[in-house]
């Protein structure tokens, strides 16, 4: 292939070579015999759901009664609530224990430093089993206090790095012009922060939302909890893969719903890249020129 065919073509690619018909067709036999694999896989999971009577009208007989629906909407409520309570908690958290790894104080430095390194790094079924068992807290709290705990840390490590990634120029700027230090981070560096950040809070607001399903191992009636007492009813005979198709479907709606908000929020914070010049008026005097000649 020529350097003009290269150049010339809109297709082309500075990091490798348009692939040729041999290298094509190699890729059209690659795409067919994965598509055939996946289908085959497909296939086999369908019988062995088939085979094992998973489809039977008995199964799936719970989902038409009012009161099964009725579990099942308030246990998804339920995790809606743990997850609203532990997502606000953990944002305010992260935000506090960050200023504090961000304070030029060594003292709060440290302190702040060891309670993250600490609940990082402890398991949250751990913490929840701790506050529930040990402390005698009730269901809820206890689920939304070790949610909160785990996942607070980690975002403090999120919004301490993004704050560090602002440009270092931007913070000796502000400070000379006489600006605080609080207003430096509340004008400055936190709306930029977040704008670098908010692809990792989401992730973690995800997480946060699938480990609310840990609250059924303390008797917390959510979603999960709800689709475990459906799941075990002898007399639908133990419809077990009915639920799980049931109730993941849901599961991946929200944490798509939660991708969507971020993708949505990063557009609408995204700066536009074209700057429009300010008119400035011309001192006493002068004339003002404008690229179509004097005014």
């Amino acid at each position: 292939m020529t350097a003009h065919a290269l150049q010339g073509s809109p297709e082309s690619t500075a990091l490798y070579d348009i692939p040729g018909p041999r290298a094509r067709r190699r890729h059209l036999l690659y795409g067919i015999a994965s598509t055939a694999v996946i289908l085959a896989i497909a296939g086999w999971i369908l019988y062995l759901l088939f085979d094992t009577e998973q489809f039977t009208a008995e199964k799936w007989a719970p989902f038409t009664y009012e009161g099964i629906q009725e579990l099942l909407l308030t246990g998804l409520g339920n995790t809606l609530k743990a997850f609203a309570y532990a997502s606000v908690l953990s944002l305010a958290l992260g935000a506090v224990l960050a200023t504090g790894r961000l304070s030029v104080h060594r003292p709060v430095r440290w302190t702040a430093t060891l309670f993250v390194e600490f609940f990082r790094a402890m398991p949250v079924l751990v913490m929840i089993f701790f506050i529930f068992v040990a402390l005698k807290v009730q269901p809820l709290p206890a689920l939304v206090a070790g949610l909160t705990l785990y996942n607070g840390s980690v975002l403090a490590e999120v919004f301490r790095t993004g704050v560090n990634a602002v440009e270092k120029g931007q913070r000796e700027a502000a400070y000379a012009l006489g600006m605080r230090k609080t207003q430096v981070m509340s004008f400055i560096l936190a709306p930029q922060a977040v704008r670098a950040m908010l692809p990792a809070i989401i992730s973690q607001l995800v997480v946060a939302l699938k480990d609310t399903s840990l609250g059924y191992l303390i008797t917390y009636e959510e979603f999960l909890h709800a689709g475990k007492l459906i799941a075990s009813n002898l007399d639908y005979d133990l419809p077990f893969i009915p639920v799980v198709m049931i109730i993941s479907p849901i599961y991946i709606g929200m944490c798509m719903l939660l991708s969507w908000f971020a993708t949505w929020v990063a557009r609408r914070e995204r700066r536009n890249p074209k700057t429009v010049a300010v008119e400035v008026a011309p001192a006493a005097g002068q004339e003002t020129v404008l690229p179509g000649g004097p005014r």
